[in-house]
């Protein structure tokens, strides 16, 4: 059983392409999130977590998500075996210490007395962070390059996830070759807080309306229903505080209608599939 979080595709197509190698069942975590996230596994099923790195942090979705989580075996009775765990994070250039705060946040949940962390791995994929000056999408061409390094590593990743590949040296399948960044810790502590108090917010989000064409398409995408809107409707953010800035109501306008105060007007737009599939 694979749960997976994603905003602009990349986790998806992630999670989608280990699922099809692993024979998983995939579950989206915004769907399942206002339930009781109660799931029965298979004898010797195992449990993936894929998603994207949010300001060098995991989203709080997923952090949600994880500890409200419960599995139970096939006789519906809370599971007293270790399952074999995995997990596979996205990220535009690097993911600092987030795979270490995961590891951390499996073992001070109920369900983490359930799963044994044996693989780990991070993807980097097309940027679509654009929140801060600077901060852009890729070219094509690198978008290009980043999806196909991609594609040949979750290739090796599936592999170890299918032959259930173990910890080495205490630590999970693919610890060493997680792509943390310089100075990791700085990014996931200061910085990845300063993201968390200021930038995580939906306040600066707004539509040019001249641009806007009604269509729909920026609520039915926000996977935290934050967006008040549909055919017909202009878009309007709710501010209920369950934005995750993760930019695919912007990504996904078709007319670039939506901006993030004026950091964004003269941003590109990106989602996995914008561009073209990867054969």
């Amino acid at each position: 059983m694979i749960f997976y979080f994603s905003g602009t595709g990349n986790s998806k197509w992630a999670a989608k392409t280990l699922a099809l190698e692993t024979d998983d069942t995939l579950v989206s975590i915004p769907k399942v999130i206002n339930s009781d996230c109660s799931f029965t596994l298979k004898k010797d099923e195992h449990v993936g977590f894929v998603f994207p790195i949010h300001g060098w942090r995991i989203p709080r979705i997923v952090r949600e998500f994880i500890d409200k989580l419960s599995l139970k075996t096939e006789q519906n009775e809370i599971t007293s075996v270790k399952h074999y765990c995995f997990c596979l994070v996205t990220a535009g250039d690097s993911v600092g210490k987030a795979m270490e705060r995961f590891q951390q946040l499996l073992t001070s949940v109920s369900v983490g007395e359930t799963l044994s962390l044996e693989a780990v791995c991070s993807l980097i994929m097309p940027e679509s962070y654009v929140g801060l000056p600077g901060m852009d999408v890729d070219t094509k061409e690198k978008e290009l390059s980043k999806k196909k390094a991609a594609s040949e590593q979750l290739k090796s990743f599936s592999n170890a996830v299918t032959r259930h590949l173990c910890a080495d040296k205490g630590q999970p399948w693919g610890w060493e070759n997680i792509k943390r960044g310089p100075v990791p810790a700085f990014f996931s502590g200061p910085v990845g807080g300063f993201f968390e108090r200021f930038l995580i917010t939906d306040k600066y989000f707004h539509v040019e309306i001249s641009r806007c064409v009604k269509c729909g398409i920026c609520a039915n995408v926000c996977p935290v229903d934050d967006i008040k809107g549909g055919l017909g409707y202009e878009p309007e953010w709710l501010h209920n505080d369950k934005c995750l800035t993760c930019f695919s109501c912007y990504h996904h306008c078709p007319h670039h209608a939506i901006e993030y105060g004026k950091r964004t007007q003269t941003k590109g737009q990106y989602f996995f599939n914008k561009l073209s599939k990867l054969s």
